[in-house]
């Protein structure tokens, strides 16, 4: 006989069901669905061999003994506006459009990286439905810092996101590791929150440098940021060479780097923060790729840059489309 077991809680809405020959999952009714990912090995199908009537203990659910692990990472779609649009009208324009795009049934969580002249109205215009962030911030609280934005002048607006460690930042406004991470601090000082932007060059990439790169800007960057402050930090993985030039890593080749960047924020933080930690993958991410690139389990979500600034095409990788297919033995 089968046996049956409802995963409880509102983050993990699954009836998990476990037969002789098949472990498969079906997803349970909720009024806002969202996408979760979960792996089920073969030593937890040997246990359920073991007795017809195989009942799983929470303890064994997730011991690493059966390599069983249940993620309930919501997908989180982000959209960095850089230097766009041009005028407040056509921001105004674009947030509308975008807001109109989100419904009960979209599957994800959705950040708007917007200029500092126009974040106060578009807060306003796209209300609960949209977190609005800053695309940069100055490690510094006040004094003689032309053109600065500290983190108490944002959360003073109601902004408590920034992204940090853009590659664009890196290299125009040559921001070395150590502002990244004085950023990084600054913000979560404040009770804020950060997507952290890693990334190797294509020189990098062609000489399988990656690993490496993201391990040196990950332990960099998150320098002084204690384990119990990570629940405020998003890793976006945002090859250099694919920003901008309408290249995409293959959703094979993001998914690698992926897990190695949690392999490497396990070193740093244990199992349980980089099983926890959102991964975004950016890169010139369109309508066309996110389905794919969605589908891998350790990518979840995305920095999405030019395609951002047109709603229909956002609206559409909000709403991205990944199919849930039988895990079996």
């Amino acid at each position: 006989a089968n046996d049956e077991r409802q995963v409880l809680g509102p983050k993990n809405p699954f009836i998990l069901y476990f037969t002789p020959h098949v472990i498969f999952r079906s997803r349970l009714k909720r009024t806002n669905p969202s996408t979760y990912k979960m792996k089920l090995s073969s030593g937890l199908l040997l246990l359920a061999l073991g007795s017809t009537n195989a009942f799983v203990t929470d303890k064994l659910l997730s011991a690493r003994s059966v390599s069983t692990e249940l993620f309930a990472r919501k997908p989180f779609i982000t959209g960095n506006w850089k230097l766009n649009p041009q005028t407040k009208a056509e921001a105004v324009d674009l947030a509308r459009g975008i807001a109109a795009s989100i419904t009960d049934k979209s599957p994800c969580d959705v950040a708007l990286f917007v200029p500092f002249p126009f974040i106060g109205t578009v807060a306003e215009i796209v209300g609960d439905k949209v977190i609005i962030g800053a695309e940069t911030v100055t490690p510094e609280l006040k004094g003689a810092f032309t053109g600065g934005i500290s983190p108490p002048m944002l959360k003073s607006m109601g902004i408590e996101w920034s992204l940090a460690g853009h590659s664009e930042r890196r290299v125009l406004y040559q921001e070395a590791d150590e502002f990244i991470n004085a950023q990084c601090k600054m913000l979560i000082e404040h009770d804020m929150n950060v997507v952290l932007c890693i990334g190797e060059t294509l020189e990098e990439f062609e000489k399988d440098l990656v690993g490496p790169v993201c391990e040196i800007q990950l332990k960099k960057n998150l320098a002084g940021i204690d384990a119990k402050d990570m629940d405020k930090v998003t890793i976006a993985y945002e090859p250099v060479w694919a920003i901008g030039t309408g290249k995409v890593a293959t959703p094979e080749i993001a998914q690698s780097v992926h897990e190695k960047i949690r392999a490497i924020l396990k070193d740093m933080y244990g199992e349980k923060i980089a099983q926890d930690t959102r991964v975004l993958y950016g890169g010139s991410v369109s309508p066309e790729s996110v389905d794919g690139l969605l589908a891998k389990p350790d990518i979840d979500g995305a920095l999405v840059g030019g395609a951002s600034l047109d709603a229909e095409s956002f609206g559409r990788i909000i709403n991205f489309q990944t199919s849930e297919t039988p895990v079996e033995a």
